[in-house]
C-alpha cells in the first residue's frame, strides 16, 4: 500500500498539492493534488532536456500537462486565453492569477531538482500604458549542468568508402576518383548558452493544459505576444 500512496523511496517522486488561483487577484485558490504518475512524466519530460534551450520548450509542456489536471480539480477549467472571453465565468483566471499560480508550479519542480539550466525568479511585471499591466512567471538561465553530468552524444560513425576507392587511386591521381569519396561528418553543433539570461514563462495567453508562451523578457517587456484581450 505504500508503494502506491508514494514512489519516494525508489525514485524520488511523491504526490503533491500546489494552491492555484482563480477569479482574478488570488480572490480564490483551489489546492490541486499532483499524483505520482502526473509527476512522473513531468520528471522524465525534464530529465531528457539537452540545454537550456530544449528545457525551457519542455518546462512550457510540463506547465501545461499540470494545468490541465488542475482544470479537471478546479474551477480554472472555465478560463479563457486572456480576460474577455471568461469575464463572468467562475474560475476565471487574470494574469495575477497565472504568473502565481505558474511561477509556484515552476518552484515545486525547481525543489525537486528538475530544473538543471534554469532557476526560478519573482514574476515580471509590464505596464507599458501605466495602467495596462501585466505580470508572467520568470526564469533565468543558470551555467547548467557540467558536461560530464550530460548523457555522452553517440559516436560520429565515419563514412564507408566504396571497396574500388584504393584501388583506382593506387592506379592513377584521378580527380574523379577523389570525387567519390564520402564527405566526413560534419562536427557536432554546440547549443547556444546565455547564462542570466531571462524568459518568461506566460500562460494567460492560452487555454488550460496548453503550451504557455516562453519569451525572452526583453521582448515580453516590449509587448510581444498572441493579441488577445
Amino acid at each position: 500500500m505504500a508503494l502506491l500512496l508514494c514512489l519516494a523511496p525508489l525514485t524520488g517522486w511523491c504526490g503533491e498539492t500546489v494552491d492555484i488561483c482563480y477569479n482574478w487577484s488570488c480572490a480564490n485558490e483551489a489546492p490541486v493534488s499532483f499524483t505520482d504518475p502526473v509527476l512522473a512524466g513531468v520528471a522524465l519530460l525534464l530529465r531528457d532536456a539537452t540545454s537550456a534551450a530544449d528545457e525551457r520548450e519542455r518546462i512550457a509542456l510540463a506547465v501545461g500537462r499540470l494545468y490541465a489536471e488542475a482544470a479537471r480539480q478546479s474551477p480554472i477549467g472555465a478560463d479563457r486565453p486572456g480576460n474577455g472571453a471568461d469575464a463572468e465565468s467562475d474560475g476565471r483566471m487574470d494574469c495575477i492569477d497565472h504568473s502565481t499560480s505558474t511561477t509556484r508550479l515552476l518552484r515545486m519542480m525547481e525543489a525537486r531538482g528538475w530544473l538543471r539550466w534554469h532557476k526560478v525568479l519573482e514574476p515580471a511585471r509590464r505596464a507599458p500604458f501605466l495602467v495596462n499591466q501585466h505580470y508572467a512567471a520568470l526564469l533565468e538561465e543558470t551555467d547548467g549542468p557540467p558536461p560530464a553530468a550530460l548523457a555522452p552524444a553517440p559516436p560520429r560513425r565515419a563514412p564507408a568508402v566504396p571497396d574500388y576507392i584504393p584501388a583506382m587511386l593506387a592506379l592513377c591521381d584521378c580527380q574523379a576518383v577523389l570525387a567519390d569519396l564520402p564527405a566526413p561528418p560534419p562536427p557536432p553543433v554546440q547549443p547556444e548558452r546565455h547564462p542570466g539570461g531571462r524568459y518568461v514563462v506566460d500562460s494567460w495567453f492560452v487555454l488550460p493544459g496548453a503550451a504557455p508562451l516562453v519569451l525572452p523578457l526583453a521582448n515580453w517587456l516590449k509587448g510581444e505576444g498572441p493579441d488577445v484581450d
